[in-house]
């Protein structure tokens, strides 16, 4: 059995190889899809093709949408091409069950995949169709946070931007700028009303796209590219809305043992390719069953019917409190702890770090001691059985091949939120900073994990980071073994409010990262002794 649109009749076939397929005309919804589009999105990576293409699939499926999705990409040719395009633009959905059970299904929502930059003139000039139509409902993204930054640790605009804004719409290259060029377009085409969608696993996720948005924007009309009223008709959001969204699925790397399992049951091509960019890529997602999404529903120009695939549409506030309670407190930060500890310390999953214990230890106080206490329930998910499910269900689940290097990518981009709202939260609320030790033990872990040296004194490879050089060029003087070393080089890190949100000096935590930080390089063993220390 392969992957592809014309084995799709083989029902008999796929059934044997215990394969759920579309239950919908396939052909149908592409034709109607190409045709008046209703939804957009960027980044056509695994949660995308696990979660969002699978939501919509479900509505295919009741009836209760004829149209699929078209899938973009500002930045890797080769998903598009290798992988949608050598699939018929379909993916093999594995679900790996917490009981050891696994569910197989073809995910066939995607109606077109293109590439994003207006150098592949074909696929750019698809795109600006697509966004000139009125039906049209929204634009959704799962491109990462750092798809949204358009700023480097100093605080400047990044080379590529600054070439964008000099060079205008025509030859943009940063997704930020792709984007505001083709939702120009879309004014242009007649001011059609769009929801700007991000479903980023990242806080405030649509108040991140529609500032990067309009900073494109506003620096065009100075230059002359656009015009004043485009980035007026921009900035309301009765006709361009950016809701908020709250994304949860842990979605890894696709796993050997997942493609093995594949070809036993007889589907042919699963092999996972690595790109010439050093991208891995494969055929299939693997995943884990808990999902949730939330999104605040503003949509001026309508949207699928996502609440009866599950999604939950509300408001601001609650998505907000929703977004919160995940990404600073009851998984996001446990996840990089585990992530920064786990590659010191040897793991290669997050399963198995789940039976160590002083990292049980530390996820369990840094969730339930020190993050519960600031978190607001937001009414639809009690943060207590989120939580819950998460250390003793999502992150032990042994099916799931999700590794520490894969969480500890771009920790840079990410360490602000999941630990910085907790801090901020200790301070609004007049806490005693004092009580925190979890949490700054979690940082000073990922300062250790930069030297890129293992418990053992071992050389380790860390995961890529934009910031990695940076931080790791700061940290350069410091010499494992030589805790003396470490003198005032943490100090550049720990008071940059663009890492953290806030100086961590002024917060009360930076001597104390510090000092955590010296024990853990003191030589072989330190880490796991620092945590027996302070965690006992």
């Amino acid at each position: 059995m392969k992957v592809a649109l014309n084995t799709l009749n083989d029902r008999d076939g796929w059934a044997k190889a215990g394969v759920k397929l579309p239950e919908y005309d396939v052909a149908a919804m592409v034709k109607a899809t190409k045709e008046n589009p209703i939804w957009l999105h960027f980044g056509g990576g695994n949660i995308f093709r696990a979660f969002i293409a699978a939501l919509q699939q479900r509505l295919l499926n009741e009836g209760l949408a004829d149209r699929g999705i078209i899938a973009a990409d500002t930045f890797d040719v080769d998903n598009i091409r290798l992988i949608y395009g050598g699939f018929d633009n379909l993916t093999m959905d594995v679900t790996l069950n917490a009981d050891a059970t696994i569910d197989k299904e073809i995910i066939a929502s995607v109606a077109e995949a293109l590439v994003a930059q207006p150098a592949e003139k074909a696929d750019y000039a698809r795109l600006v169709e697509i966004v000139r139509n009125p039906s049209l409902q929204m634009i959704s993204f799962t491109i990462t946070e750092k798809g949204y930054a358009l700023h480097g640790l100093d605080g400047k605009l990044t080379p590529l931007v600054l070439a964008d804004i000099e060079n205008g719409p025509s030859q943009a290259k940063h997704a930020m700028s792709i984007v505001c060029a083709l939702l120009y377009e879309r004014y242009q085409a007649g001011k059609y009303k769009i929801a700007v969608v991000s479903m980023d696993n990242c806080s405030h996720n649509g108040e991140k796209l529609r500032s990067s948005i309009t900073e494109v924007a506003n620096a065009w009309q100075e230059k002359g590219y656009v015009s004043a009223d485009f980035v007026a008709w921009l900035m309301d959001e009765t006709n361009v809305s950016f809701p908020w969204s709250m994304i949860d699925k842990i979605t890894p790397r696709p796993a050997e043992s997942v493609q093995k399992m594949l070809t036993e049951s007889g589907v042919e091509g699963m092999e996972p390719v690595v790109t010439p960019r050093g991208t891995y890529l494969a055929p299939f997602v693997n995943a884990e069953r808990p999902q949730y999404l939330v999104i605040e529903d503003r949509f001026p120009n309508g949207r699928p019917a996502l609440e009866k695939a599950g999604v939950y549409l509300t408001d601001r506030d609650t998505v907000n409190k929703t977004e919160r309670m995940k990404v600073t407190t009851c998984l996001n930060p446990l996840h990089t702890a585990l992530a920064v500890y786990g590659c010191v310390l040897g793991y290669t999953l997050i399963s198995e770090e789940m039976k160590d214990p002083e990292l049980t230890k530390l996820v369990n106080r840094l969730g339930y001691v020190e993050g519960l206490p600031v978190v607001t329930d937001p009414g639809i998910v009690s943060p207590k059985a989120f939580i819950d499910e998460v250390v003793t269900q999502r992150l032990p689940n042994p099916f799931m091949p999700d590794a520490p290097q894969r969480i500890a990518t771009d920790t840079s981009q990410k360490v602000g939120i999941r630990f910085g709202e907790t801090i901020k939260s200790y301070i609004e609320t007049g806490r005693d900073m004092n009580s925190l030790v979890a949490l700054p033990l979690a940082l000073a872990g990922w300062l250790r994990y930069l030297m890129g040296v293992d418990d053992n004194g071992n050389a380790i490879e860390l995961s890529s980071d934009p910031m990695l050089a940076t931080m790791q060029e700061k940290l350069s003087a410091v010499r494992f073994g030589e805790p003396e070393t470490v003198g005032d080089h943490l100090k550049d890190i720990l008071s940059n409010a663009v890492i953290f949100g806030t100086d961590l000096y002024k917060a009360g935590l930076g001597q104390k990262i510090e000092g955590l930080f010296a024990e853990l390089i003191k030589g072989p063993g330190a880490v796991r002794a620092t945590l027996k220390k302070y965690l006992d």
